[in-house]
Parts: C-alpha cells; structure tokens; sequence
C-alpha cells in the first residue's frame, strides 16, 4: 500500500541554510556581472570596433578579454550558482538539514580561494591561455592551483550531499527517493567522474611544467584529458536547467511532472553517457587512432537520445499545464501558459534555443562535417546556445523565484525582468546564427576577426550581426543584474502569508510507483565506471606509456 504523504509538513530553509545558498548566488552573479563586460567588447571587435585600446583598464587585449569572458562565466558563474542551487535543492527536496553542514561550508571557502587565486594572474595577464588552457600555452602557476582549489571545493559540496541523501535513506527504507534530491546528488555524482580528467591534466602533468620539474607537457595527452572533463562539463551546466525543467517549471505553470520514472531514467542515462564521448573534440588529433573517435562519435550520438526524452517529457507537462490553465485546441496551451512570468518565460526561451543548440551538437558529432567546422565560429555559435542559453538563461529564471525565496523580497520590476528574456532571446537569435554562418563560409574562432587583413567581403554583413547581436544579449543580461540586485537590497519584504515558496511539483504518478531499479545508485554507477574504463582506458594507456613531456611552455 503506498502511504500517502502529501499531508506532511513542510520543511523550508532556516535564515541560517538561506544564508549559505544565498552567499553562492552572491558570488556567482558577481562573476556574471564581470564576466558579461568583455562579451560586447569580444562582439563589437568582430564588427570591427576595437574598443580593447579604449578600455584597458578591463583589460589590455582581446585574448585576455576572452580568458576573462570564458573563465568568469562558463567555469565560475555557473559552479558557484549549481552548488549553490543544488544545496538548496537537496536541503528542501529530502526535506532534511545537512548532515555535515561544516563539509559543505569548507568546500565553499575552498571554492572562493580558488577563485580569488585564479583570479590575480588572470587581471595581471599572467593566465592569457583562455579556459582551455591547452598546453604548451603556459599561465602562472596561481592560475591553476586556482582551478584545482574550485574543482575540489566543489567535489567537497558534493561530499555533502551525498552524506546528506545517504543518511535520508537511512531514516526512510523503502521510500522512493525525492526526484529532485536525486537528480542533485547524479548532477554532482556525474560532475565528480568527469572532473578526474582534468584535476589529473593540472596535478600530473601542467603544474610540474610550470615549476621546472620536467622539461616541458604532452600536448596530445593533455587534450586527451582536458577534453575528458571538457564536454561533461556541458551537462554540469545543463542538468540543474534539465532538473528546473522537469520539476520546477511545470509547478510554476499549474501543472504537474508528466513522468517521475521517465525524470530518473534520463539523469541516470547522463550519469552513463556523458562522460565517455571526448575523443568527438579530437576528430582532427593525429594521435589518436580512427576507431577510437568512431567509438565516441557514436557515444555522442547516444547522449542525445536522453535529451530527446527530456525534451518530450518537458513539453508533456508543459501541455498538462497549459490546458488546466485553460488552453484549447492543439496549440492554445502553449499561449496560456504564463508568458508575463519572468521565471517562466525565461526557462520557456531558454528551451527554445536550446533546441537549435541540440541539433548543432549532433551535426558536431558527425567526423566528416565536424573535420570542415571544428575550428571555426561555428563552433562557439554552438556552445552559445547550451551554456549561454540552455544554462544561463534557466539560471537567470531560477533566480527570479530562488532570492525572493532566499530574501523574504519582492521582485523587482518583474515586467522589466521578463523583457529581459526577449531582449536577450533575441540578441542570440542574432548572433549565434551569425557566427554559424561564417563558420560554415571558414571564419576561424578564437580569432580577433575585425581587424584581421583577410576578411573576405562576404563575411561583413556577418560580423557586423555578431556586433549587434552580443551587445543585445549584453543589454538583456543587464537586466536580470540590475534587477536582482535591486531585489536583494530593497527593504520592501513580503507579507508572510505571501512568502515565495520552492516550486516543486507533483508528479501525476505516485513516486512510490516508480519502478525500484530507478532508485538504485551501484548498478548506474558501476555502468557509468565501466564505460569510462573501456572507452578511454586503452588510450590512455598507450598515451601514458609513451608520453613525452618534451613540449616546452610559453607565455602567449
């Protein structure tokens, strides 16, 4: 008999827990607020104003701009506000305080030295090597030790949660694990598997270069291992935004989740399958043998079909939604969902072009296509679309209900707020399809283009859109800054019978029906290890024992 347990108490957050999540927002939007600056200046260089001499205070060049760009906001933006966000999630979905509120309190400090430290040399431009760093491009020793300080602290929030959900489990034999709980803890589960490769790249082979403790890197294994993390390091990013998708936002549009066993399964099937597709960045590594990127490409292909199931499910309780809000006919639910509601509309569009930027991953995939764009624009047209759509703007809509829960305040401007999302929306539209273009006409990426002396004539109107469309996203992106930040310091508060609460929502199944080899943690897990060995071990074998680290490092 299944209990019913929708008549228990609701445990929130204390002050003290809204706190320390509140604190990672803090940080996070900080970076954001930086890191967003050197995006226009990046854009508008492309449509050939060059404003780096003009603002050399930000920064003296175009390539520290770009490092500033690449690690503010993909690497410590989105760290700082996925830990955050999943420690609130885990907190409020087992309905439970931390087990070792310390763990997590000493993985965060140990997040914020990272940062300070990786912060120093990057300024000093001491760290011009961008958030790839591949090597031989050499940066201060600082500028890693940071990295691996963030790394580690992050694992350590993870260490916290796991201890946490554990001991739920403990307290509750039998009983379906909470989805939301779950997808955290796979989320941090999946980010600690992936992250081995380049804690390993910096500690065994980086960081004894730049001390002078061997003649030089092996560039071709120091990819091989960058690129182990580099692209589980999308789903980082994407995960928390899949995780709002299927249990937040159908809440927030008067629905409820159209499938808690359908949820499980994709997070366990990216717990399997993100991290053993790498070789797919290395289609052009001699090095590597043709069969070893056949095996990933086809993996990269795999990865795409829980994405496929997400995106069905999402838009099942999407409709579920809009029809109990009224929507008729085959499409009237799409317009009655609640498009004024800042939070909505922002993870709705978010959605949208994440759309665009799934069907650019599996062309990526394909070796022969990816051999003609993997160095050009198209490239970082792509990523636009999932870390700077499908992650930052799910981010941003979390947000607009996540710090009046963490404040006790309103929202301001919630008009203003949803306006952003168009703006921003539609900064993208422009500028992602802009440099997929000219990467398909053979524009190079990580390329100063504006001033370059070879722009062929077809490629102006494309840049000039680049231009236009970074500034409009710039402008958007502002406005979820100003916004929040006006939010958190207003001294209007709620009244208390109005408080905002965690949306999170049914599932139209009862979760105890959920079938029990989806709440089982040792076979995914011993899945997802297996894979790992069978589809890298061979070649990092054979990399390792011939490794030469001969290449010396240079300061670019």
């Amino acid at each position: 008999m299944i209990e019913d347990r929708t008549t228990q108490p609701v445990r929130e957050l204390t002050k003290s827990e809204k706190r320390f999540v509140g604190i990672h927002i803090i940080f996070a939007v900080a970076a954001l607020s930086i890191g967003i600056q050197y995006g226009p200046m990046q854009a508008l260089e492309h449509a050939g104003l060059d404003l780096y001499p003009k603002l050399s205070f930000l920064a003296s060049s175009y390539y520290q701009g770009l490092t500033l760009h690449g690690v503010l906001n993909a690497l410590i933006w989105t760290t700082f506000f996925i830990t955050g966000f999943l420690t609130m999630v885990v907190i409020r979905g087992l309905q439970r305080p931390l087990k070792y509120p310390w763990l997590n309190r000493l993985g965060f400090w140990m997040m914020v030295v990272g940062l300070v430290t990786t912060a120093i040399p990057i300024l000093a431009d001491k760290a011009t090597v961008l958030y790839t760093f591949y090597p031989p491009m050499e940066a201060s020793s600082l500028f890693y030790i940071g990295l691996v300080l963030v790394v580690v602290g992050s694992w350590i929030e993870g260490y916290g949660m796991y201890f946490t959900f554990y001991a739920w489990r403990k307290e509750n034999p039998g009983t379906r694990s909470p989805f939301v709980a779950l997808a955290s803890v796979i989320t941090m589960a999946m980010w600690q598997i992936a992250t081995l490769g380049v804690a390993t790249e910096i500690l065994a082979i980086i960081l004894p270069s730049v001390f002078g403790w061997t003649s030089g890197t092996d560039p071709q294994l120091s990819r091989t291992l960058f690129w182990f993390t580099g692209h589980p390091l999308v789903y980082f990013w994407v995960l928390p935004a899949y995780l709002s998708w299927y249990a937040f936002l159908p809440k927030q549009v008067g629905g409820k989740m159209f499938s808690d066993s359908l949820a499980r399964l994709v997070f366990w099937l990216f717990l399997v399958l993100s991290t053993p597709l790498g070789f797919h960045h290395q289609f052009t590594d001699p090095g590597i043998p043709a069969g070893w990127k056949f095996i990933h490409a086809l993996l990269t292909l795999a990865v795409s079909f829980p994405s496929l199931l997400t995106l069905f499910t999402v838009i099942a309780s999407l409709e579920y939604g809009g029809r109990k809000r009224g929507g008729k006919g085959l499409f009237g639910w799409i317009k009655a969902l609640p498009w004024s509601n800042p939070s909505v509309v922002w993870q709705l569009l978010a959605g949208i072009l994440f759309v665009f930027g799934g069907i650019g991953g599996i062309i990526n995939a394909s070796y022969n296509v990816n051999l003609a764009l993997h160095n050009t624009s198209w490239i970082p047209g792509h990523f636009h679309l999932t870390v700077a759509s499908a992650a930052t703007m799910s981010f941003v809509g979390i947000s607009f209900w996540l710090v009046p829960y963490l404040t006790g305040k309103p929202l301001w401007k919630p008009k203003l707020a949803a306006a952003g999302a168009w703006i921003y929306f539609g900064g993208m539209l422009i500028f992602s399809n802009a440099m997929h273009v000219i990467g398909l006409l053979g524009a190079p990426r990580r390329t100063p283009l504006g001033l370059a002396p070879y722009i062929p004539e077809e490629w102006a109107g494309h840049l000039w859109r680049i231009g236009f469309g970074g500034t409009i996203m710039w402008i958007g992106l502002m406005i979820f800054i100003i916004v929040t930040l006006v939010t958190a310091v207003q001294r209007k508060r709620l009244p208390a019978d109005e408080l905002v609460e965690v949306p999170i929502a049914e599932s139209i199944r009862d979760p105890q029906a959920t079938p029990v080899w989806l709440d089982r943690w040792r076979p995914w897990l011993i899945t997802a290890i297996l894979l790992v060995v069978l589809s890298y071990g061979p070649q990092l074998y054979e990399q390792i024992t011939q490794v030469q680290l001969t290449s010396p490092g240079f300061s670019p």
